[in-house]
Formats: C-alpha cells, structure tokens, sequence
C-alpha cells in the first residue's frame, strides 16, 4: 500500500493545540522548554507551538509574555533558513489571535512583530470560511517572509459540501496563500470523505501543500489521517502519546506505526520519543487540576508495536484502503476499541459528540468553566443545545470565535430555561453579519428576535470598525508600554494584558 509520494511528513502540535485541548492551555513557557529541545533533535522540520489561545492564556494563567515565549522557542529551533526548524503559529485572519474583527493596521503591526521573529508559518483562518476575512492577513504574513499558510475549517452541515471547501481555497489561493490546510477542529471529517476532500483539493491546485489536521474528539482522526497518507497528503498534524487522542491530535506513534505498515517514509527518526513521552507525562501531572482526564491519558506507546498491535494496524489500513464506508466503520472500531483504548488505554471518546460538533479546546475550556461555576450538570443539555443553536445561526463552523459564541448562548438558553431570552452581544453580531457572511440562511424567528429592526451587515467585517490612534494607546498607557509588543498585546488583550504590564512593572519598581 503506497500513497503517491510515498512519503508523509509529520508536524508536532504537542506544545500549542496539545494542551490546548486537553489542558486548558496551561503549559508554561519553562514546561515547554523542558521538550522542545527533544523535539527539535528528533528530525521535525515544522512545529505548531504559538498562536490560537496560547497568548492570551499566557498572559492570564502562566505570567508569560508570549512574545518572549516566542523568542525562546526561536532560540532554541535556530534559523530555519539554515538548517533549523520552522515554528507553526495558528492565526484566525482579522481576528488575529483574539476574538473579534480587528482594523487591518492593527492585524499588520501584529503579524509584522510575530512574523520578523524569524521562520514563521502563518496557518490563518476564518471561522466563516470567508475569504474576506484573511485578506490582511495573508498579505502581512508574506510582506515579512513569512508563509502564509490558508486552512479551510471543516464541518458538515447542509450547505458544506466539497464545492463550498474547493470554492473557498480557491479564493484563499488567489488572495495570495502560499499553501492549504483542512482544519477539521470537531473532528467531523469521516475517512470516506476525507478521499473525496483531499483528492478534489490536490486535483483543483497541483504542486500545493496540504496539511490534514484533525481532533480524536469523535473517534475518526486515525483513520482520516490513514486515509490521508493513501491520497499522498503532503503533511500530518500530530501530538505525542500523553498529549495525544481524546479532544486532541492523534498520537504521532500509532501513526508511525500506520506508515511503516503502509511502506510510507516518514520525517521523525522516534529516537527521543520514550523521553518526549516521559517528560509529558510528568507535565500532565502538574496540571491535574485543569485536566478532565487527570487518571487515565494513556499508557506509553512501545517503540515497536507487538504483534497483536501490528495486525490490527494492518487489518485497519486494509478496511481502509478499500474505500467502502462500511469497511472502514469497522477499521474505526480496531483503531478506537482494539488499539487505543484496549491496548493503549486511553480513555474512550463520546461518538456523540459528533452531534455538537464542538472543537476540543472548547470542550476542555467549557468544562473548567460550569465546573468553577457549579453547573456542570448542565454540560449534557447545553451540548444538546448547541447544534440547534449552531442551525439558527446558518450552520457557522464551530471554531474560535464560533464555537465560544454559540457556546455561550446555548448555556444561556439552558440556564435561562428559555431560548434566546438572553442574548449575548457577540451571537447578534454573529448572526447580523458581524463577523463575516454565513454559511447558510438564519432561521428567521431568530433573526426578527434579535435584529433590533436592523438590516444585516454585508460589507467586509473590517470595514466596520476603524483604524486605531496607536500613538494615542502609547499616551494613555504611558511607561506601561515599554516596547511596541506591550502596546500590541494591549490592544488584543486589554485587561490581562494590563494586569499583566502592571505586575512587571511593579516587580522591577518601576
């Protein structure tokens, strides 16, 4: 079984989505480090290790500046003009890395000092799909060298089918990506269509990358990513044993074990794995008190699989390779029943989930939330809650900001006991074209309920808010800002930037 290059490279998201969906986004800059190095030495040319939630976690949970977070890990990757490794970063387009649209200077500026930190791979994306909204940030990304690297966020929905994902990458293509990217985030992508997807995005754009990044959230990550290895995927997001599976990416273990028996070559030599494992592990352990699966995250993976392990990596890849959905529901059961919770245990996933469709950092960052708060025995009927709010809002994918709006007015219309006699600021401007054109149509009740007697907005989001004063920021803020990154967190992150500004300064006596 060979896919078409016969070759399949694979990049480490342990340090970025890892914990962000398994541990709230707690790792510390100093626990980073702590493997980095061992990463580094192990043959990857690409790490996923800053963007998506880690800045603003950074600066409300761990005291770090995620700018100088970046700086260390670029001091220990070296140039990657020079042999060294290329750092990932997750950036949501006119969002940039916080939650609402922002003016296009101030996404300039930000991506500017991110990108000049040297080898940057920018992967931006857009809640929406709406190329629109990765304009700006395609073009800052490339004006600095940096690569820009375009992802479609995958769900399924009535109107998302292959056309609607081909159309948008052809439109991010043309605003200047260097490359593309499935960013199924729920993981809703099933291997039966993942063929389909794959095959139609490398026959619409030849010679371009494609990355496949999934979440083991509902039990059809492995498998997907099998099936992306036999189309001749170009590249594999993947996290190590105790920072793998469940909400997170599949384990790059058990998909080394998949290449070897598919006579697939792949970038990592495995040689630091056990260590990787090791020091994980003990990081997991640090920070039980935000991890839902504090006593059970796998045991670790042999270096080799044993042979009960290899034939059922074998028998899956087989069910796979035929393509015909009933085989490959049964190679899922060998990789979910058989592999990873028979063999490895690691706790098992609710397949029902694949109803909510909400991403595994949601799910992490929900959980601590009702459980601070006392209602975590709504978490049941507030995850039934969300697809049906999910449809009323145009079947929006659910990712950051998405998933965490839609989120929310779903645990309002539970705990409020009535739907949308709450609504929240940021659903209506979802659902009045704030954010971007919605997939599908509002259910119109909704709309009226919440419209104010306004017409929805159509022009590009960043249209609607203004360029701003940053002279004016450095005036208000005075020797708060000493440097033009205090001045841009500030801007994405006012009140933990601002405690977090202050707390230095008052260290140092300033």
């Amino acid at each position: 079984m060979e896919n078409q290059t016969n070759r399949v490279n694979f990049i480490d998201t342990s340090l970025r989505d890892g914990h962000q969906s398994l541990l709230a986004t707690r790792m510390s800059t100093e626990q980073c480090l702590r493997v980095l190095p061992l990463l580094r030495d192990d043959g990857y040319s690409i790490l996923e290790l800053w963007g998506g939630a880690t800045l603003d976690a950074s600066l409300r949970f761990t005291n770090d500046n995620p700018f100088k977070r970046l700086d260390k890990f670029r001091n220990v990757l070296g140039d990657p003009n020079n042999g060294g490794v290329q750092i990932r970063s997750l950036c949501r387009g006119q969002n940039l890395f916080g939650y609402t649209p922002y003016p296009d200077n101030v996404v300039v500026e930000f991506l500017k000092e991110a990108v000049r930190s040297g080898g940057i791979r920018m992967r931006v994306f857009d809640a929406l799909n709406d190329a629109r909204n990765l304009i700006t940030a395609i073009m800052a990304t490339k004006t600095f060298d940096g690569h820009a690297e375009a992802a479609l966020s995958y769900t399924t929905s009535p109107v998302h089918d292959r056309d609607h994902f081909v159309n948008f990458a052809r439109r991010a293509l043309d605003a200047g990506a260097d490359s593309l990217a499935i960013k199924d985030m729920a993981g809703l992508l099933h291997p039966f269509d993942a063929f389909d997807l794959i095959e139609a995005l490398k026959q619409e754009f030849p010679g371009r990358e494609i990355t496949l990044h999934s979440h083991c959230t509902n039990g059809l990550a492995v498998a997907s990513y099998v099936a992306g290895m036999l189309c001749g995927i170009d590249h594999l997001d993947t996290g190590y044993g105790p920072m793998a599976g469940v909400t997170a990416q599949p384990p790059v273990e058990l998909m080394q074990y998949f290449a070897d028996a598919m006579g697939i070559q792949t970038n990592i030599t495995m040689t630091n794995a056990p260590r990787i494992d090791a020091e994980l592990r003990q990081i997991r352990t640090e920070l039980a008190s935000v991890d839902k699966h504090a006593d059970q995250f796998g045991d670790p993976w042999p270096v080799e699989p044993d042979s009960e392990t290899r034939d059922m990596v074998e028998r899956a890849a087989k069910l796979i390779q035929s393509r015909d959905r009933d085989k490959i529901e049964q190679a899922i059961e060998i990789i979910e029943d058989g592999i990873l919770v028979g063999k490895q245990n690691y706790p098992p996933v609710d397949r029902e989930q694949i109803k909510a469709q909400i991403p595994g950092g949601m799910i992490s960052n929900l959980h601590n939330q009702l459980k601070d708060q006392g209602k975590l025995d709504q978490m049941p009927l507030i995850l039934e809650e969300v697809p049906r709010v999910r449809a009323a809002a145009g079947f929006v994918p659910l990712v950051t900001p998405t998933s965490q709006i839609v989120g929310t007015q779903a645990a309002f219309n539970v705990i409020q006991g009535e739907p949308y006699a709450f609504v929240s600021e940021p659903f209506r401007d979802l659902v009045m074209g704030k954010y971007g054109t919605l997939p599908g149509p509002v259910d119109p009740k909704v709309l009226e309920k919440i419209s104010r007697g306004e017409q929805p907005a159509t022009r590009r989001p960043a249209d609607y808010v203004h360029d701003i004063d940053l002279d004016k920021i450095y005036s208000e803020y005075g020797d708060l800002i000493q440097s033009h990154r205090d001045l841009l967190l500030l801007l994405l992150f006012p009140a933990p930037a601002k405690q977090f500004l202050t707390n230095r300064s008052q260290a140092v006596g300033v």
